[in-house]
């Protein structure tokens, strides 16, 4: 037996917690059916982050698409801080409130996932990022975690199915399987080299049996300018200093003329470890940092009943708009009666929260996935790690 819920059950409501289902029968009973005007806020991010990447609003619209609501939201992609809402619904409650659970749970989790790709691609900088982290989830999730590691920044991603969800082909390496089966690792990258298609490129795998600048060493006389990159995955308890195993890597390939021959890196790093490994990898696989990133911990909360501002406490009531400097990218939440200004560093501001749906209409084209990178990347440009 599977254990994860259909699209169809989604759709119907069926996820969500039962006090929202026993919610809507005491209004129905009660004969009760108010208009409400709900946002979508996160009032911290995890691990003191000063600013996350909003995902999953494809899939949000999926929900709200046909439900006679309307629908205000940032882009797909958009950086956004905490105490700043990335959505509002307004409509009648009985009609949005039972998709409360799920609604919540695509953002959390897709906003988590490319917020944390987006920080890794942030610390590499021009150098890549690929995620490698499908195999830490449940594998029907797997290609909502490489769309969402994409779009938050990654070069690429390993997974087939998650690679063809966003246009891309696949990126892998060799396991350790492949070197321990054959028992060597030159004859095992010389075997990947005769049996693979030329356009992957050659990346051999150099920890698996002997030192891994012997390995380098090896391969490298074996493939010479095949040889696109090895690939460093030492396990944590022969690795001593990552640093110093790069370092030596890098001279004795240098010193016998394998300059060109990169540095691929992965094992349980996030962006903090790329952040001291830039001087000497070229690109990095994440894994477990990405798909298991935390979860960005929005809520939706009532703020209008009946076109009367309400909220309960420690929440501000009433429709709120979003700006933002295009420029210096300074943002302020302000009330519905104010406009935008020209920010004090001399930039205009533009509203972030746009109508996304209204009464069952998409009134926003849905990007391509590589259209929603290129957006995360302008803005990480103008960001802060």
């Amino acid at each position: 037996m599977i254990h994860t819920a259909t699209w169809k059950e989604v759709r119907e409501g069926l996820i969500t917690d039962i006090y929202f289902e026993r919610t809507r029968k005491i209004l129905k009973a009660k004969g009760i059916d108010v208009s409400v005007r709900a946002e979508f806020m996160a009032h911290g991010l995890p691990l003191h982050w000063p600013w996350a990447v909003l995902a999953g609003v494809e899939e949000c619209v999926e929900i709200l698409r046909d439900l006679p609501v309307d629908v205000r939201m940032m882009k797909e992609g958009t950086i956004f801080g905490a105490n700043q809402p990335v959505m509002e619904i307004s409509g009648r409650y009985l009609d949005f409130g039972q998709y409360e659970t799920t609604l919540l749970g695509l953002i959390c989790q897709a906003s988590g996932i490319a917020t944390r790709a987006a920080r890794c691609k942030k610390a590499a900088g021009s150098k890549e990022v690929i995620s490698f982290g499908a195999r830490r989830m449940h594998p029907t999730l797997a290609p909502l975690i490489e769309r969402n590691a994409y779009i938050g920044g990654c070069d690429g991603v390993s997974v087939s199915l998650g690679a063809k969800l966003i246009g891309r082909e696949p990126v892998g390496t060799m396991p350790h399987a492949l070197i321990l089966i054959m028992g060597d690792t030159v004859r095992a990258t010389k075997a990947f080299d005769e049996v693979i298609e030329p356009k992957v490129r050659r990346v051999s795998l150099i920890d698996t049996f002997n030192d891994e600048k012997i390995e380098a060493l090896n391969v490298a006389e074996e493939l010479s300018d095949k040889l696109y990159a090895v690939r460093l995955d030492t396990p944590r308890s022969r690795r001593g200093d990552f640093l110093e195993i790069m370092k030596e890597v890098r001279w004795e390939l240098d010193l016998r003329g394998y300059k060109e021959i990169k540095l691929f890196l992965s094992g349980g790093i996030d962006e903090n470890d790329i952040e001291r490994y830039n001087v000497f990898a070229d690109a990095y696989g994440v894994g477990t940092a990405v798909s298991n990133a935390p979860v960005v911990d929005f809520s939706m909360d009532i703020i209008e009943i009946n076109g009367h501002p309400v909220a309960k406490r420690g929440k501000m009531s009433g429709s709120k708009r979003i700006f933002r400097c295009k420029e210096c990218f300074k943002t302020r939440v302000s009330t519905m009666h104010e406009k935008p200004e020209r920010c004090s560093c001399g930039g205009t501001e533009e509203e972030m929260l746009v109508p996304f749906t209204s009464k069952g209409h998409l009134l926003q084209a849905l990007p391509k996935a590589s259209q929603i990178r290129d957006y995360v990347l302008e803005q990480l440009s103008k960001m802060e790690l």
